[in-house]
């Protein structure tokens, strides 16, 4: 890539957040930043009073009882003791010396791989599931609770070891402490030990909060978040430095929805589980705001979480809760109330659709109810207005649909970095159905051939030129010369077809311009391909079955896709292809590749019965 090259991705990520992220590296490395010189002791005591109340006939969640599932997906044993906080339950690894100072311990340590498998469980999901088992009566959780707690802050001593590395895992830990708190009826009532848990975690999160912000993602809301609840949490105990942390909290919350939610909710991270994350933060926010009857925030910052939530709602499929495999997924979750799927999304749909539209997602009665009842939030009788076709400009994604069917279109708008090569993907819904998929992430720290793949163009519904991702990667969450939509069709829905279309020209004058027709039992999809060196690779990536080749058709024996060219077609093939629906797993799905060497058309249609 070359240095002007460099020079305008420097320019997009804003040189602000370069200097917040060079000032922040200079001072831990030398010793500037207040967060080298944060000391605390072992906090020791009874963190939870037993409950007083009226037991809750509601559903606790079953995880972390006896088993619980690593990123939701992979389950491990659950001792009557508390696990082991610096080992990696899927792989044994451990760390080597839990005991030295956080900013001592390497971002990628190649000894123990990706670091997230240790810090789930430090995430304090386990938390809330303990929580939710005392609100039912069963004071046996509440001995559970604080002897794991007890464990935690033993073998963590503050600011030591891989634990304490990383500021928005600390306010993972604040944010769900206090759901539990306010789930026990123990806001106002607050134990000594557990405050002073929380103060020591807000220690932590305020010095590095502008290295957080400088990352333009959900860092910046997690860490605003964190400090607003837990600080204002202190204030109610008549902690002083409460006070700061809370108007601090409070004014990065508000920046980071003016800046990082565009007007029609498209997030900055182009994902939809870190769009989940972002929500359910703001969800946290607002029910411990409104039951601590703090100021309201500004109607600005209401609009950017209505949008968000709208944003949410349209992306998700009503039947399953699923949604597209979209941008980065590193398995996050938080407040989980429900046994409900990690890709089941209507829980926080449901939740920030009855806080910020005063209105519900869902008609109809489910789990996804649940974090309503356990929160004290009323369902509201209203249902909101279900979504149809809609485009949401700022962040580059249009959504096409008829009837069961849908269809989603990535343009490239890129305002903020992408985390993926997926400019013009599309993938493909009918009913719960994923026919048409993206890939995933996989892990953040893995062999390389992975770390390349699944975020590059070969792992997304694209044209692929010359062998090359659509823009020049510069670091492992970084690409350079971020692409810009050179042509737009408006979206328009007739009575017989909904259509879009969106387009490209990449840095070395590659072409691509896409447009998606949807029909009552057809999909169409139609590709201009120019400017390339020597091949272009399209790319479909199926629903796993037995798929064969037909002439230029695959079929399955209920869906037929076929491709018509007009420049010869050097290529037609099913190969195998790798999709990563949960963190750290991957599976083998079919993907068909139509290479041609020249211009031309590529005219796909995929056709079911109706």
């Amino acid at each position: 890539m070359t240095t002007l090259g460099k020079a305008r991705t420097a320019l997009a990520l804003g040189i602000p957040n370069l200097v917040r992220v060079a000032s922040y590296r200079l001072g831990v490395r030398a010793g500037l930043n207040p967060v080298r010189r944060l000391a605390g002791g072992v906090v020791k005591g009874v963190f939870f009073r037993p409950d007083e109340q009226e037991p809750l006939d509601l559903p606790a969640l079953q995880q972390w009882q006896q088993t619980a599932l690593l990123f939701s997906y992979w389950p491990f044993t659950i001792a009557a003791s508390a696990p082991s906080w610096h080992i990696n339950p899927l792989s044994g690894a451990r760390i080597a010396e839990p005991q030295r100072d956080w900013w001592q311990i390497p971002d990628f340590d190649p000894a123990v791989g990706d670091i997230k498998p240790i810090w789930e469980a430090s995430r304090f999901d386990w938390v809330l599931a303990f929580a939710q088992c005392a609100r039912t009566g069963d004071i046996a959780s509440f001995d559970r609770l604080n002897a794991w707690l007890a464990d935690w802050c033993v073998q963590n001593a503050p600011y030591r070891g891989p634990n304490w590395k990383c500021g928005q895992e600390a306010s993972f830990r604040v944010m769900h402490l206090a759901v539990a708190a306010l789930l026990l009826g123990q806001i106002s009532s607050t134990t000594p030990s557990l405050l002073e848990l929380v103060r020591l975690h807000l220690k932590r999160i305020a010095p590095t909060l502008r290295y957080a912000i400088a990352q333009d993602n959900n860092h910046g809301t997690s860490e605003a978040a964190a400090l607003f609840i837990g600080g204002s949490w202190l204030v109610t105990h008549g902690v002083r430095e409460g006070e700061r942390w809370q108007k601090l909290g409070r004014k990065w919350l508000e920046n980071r929805a003016a800046r990082l939610i565009g007007e029609d909710g498209s997030f900055s991270q182009y994902s939809l589980n870190y769009h989940r994350v972002m929500l359910d933060t703001f969800c946290m926010v607002e029910i411990w705001r409104g039951r601590q009857a703090l100021q309201r925030f500004s109607p600005r910052w209401y609009a950017r979480s209505l949008a968000a939530t709208r944003w949410l709602h349209a992306m998700v499929n009503p039947e399953n809760g699923d949604g597209p495999n979209l941008g980065a997924n590193d398995g996050a979750r938080l407040l989980q109330l429900t046994d409900t799927d990690y890709r089941d999304f209507r829980p926080s749909v449901q939740l920030a659709m009855a806080l910020f539209a005063n209105a519900r997602a869902y008609e109809s009665a489910g789990a996804w109810d649940l974090p309503l009842r356990w929160l004290g939030v009323d369902l509201p009788q209203v249902l909101a207005e279900q979504p149809g076709s809609c485009r949401f400009d700022k962040g580059g994604f249009a959504v096409l649909r008829r009837g069961g069917s849908m269809a989603m279109l990535r343009y490239p708008r890129f305002r903020f970095r992408p985390s993926h090569a997926d400019a013009l993907h599309l993938d493909f819904w009918l009913g719960g159905r994923n026919l048409l998929r993206d890939a995933g992430t996989y892990s953040y720290n893995t062999e390389a051939q992975w770390l390349s793949y699944f975020p590059g163009t070969a792992s997304h519904n694209t044209v692929q030129f010359d062998d090359r991702d659509q823009m020049p990667r510069l670091g492992r969450f970084l690409f350079g010369d971020w692409l810009k939509t050179s042509y737009l069709e408006p979206l328009n829905e007739k009575s017989w077809v909904t259509s879009f279309a969106a387009g490209y020209r990449d840095r070395c004058g590659a072409s691509h311009q896409r447009g998606v027709r949807l029909h009552d039992d057809s999909l169409v999809v139609t590709d201009q391909v120019d400017g390339f060196l020597h091949k272009a690779i399209l790319r479909w990536r199926l629903e796993p079955g037995q798929w064969r080749i037909e002439g230029n058709t695959v079929s399955n024996g209920e869906h037929r896709l076929e491709v018509n060219v007009s420049a010869p077609v050097k290529r037609f093939e099913l190969v195998d292809g790798w999709e990563s629906r949960y963190y750290l797993e991957k599976k083998k799905i079919p993907v068909l590749e139509v290479e041609i060497h020249q211009p031309g058309s590529l005219i796909t249609e995929y056709r079911w019965a109706p």
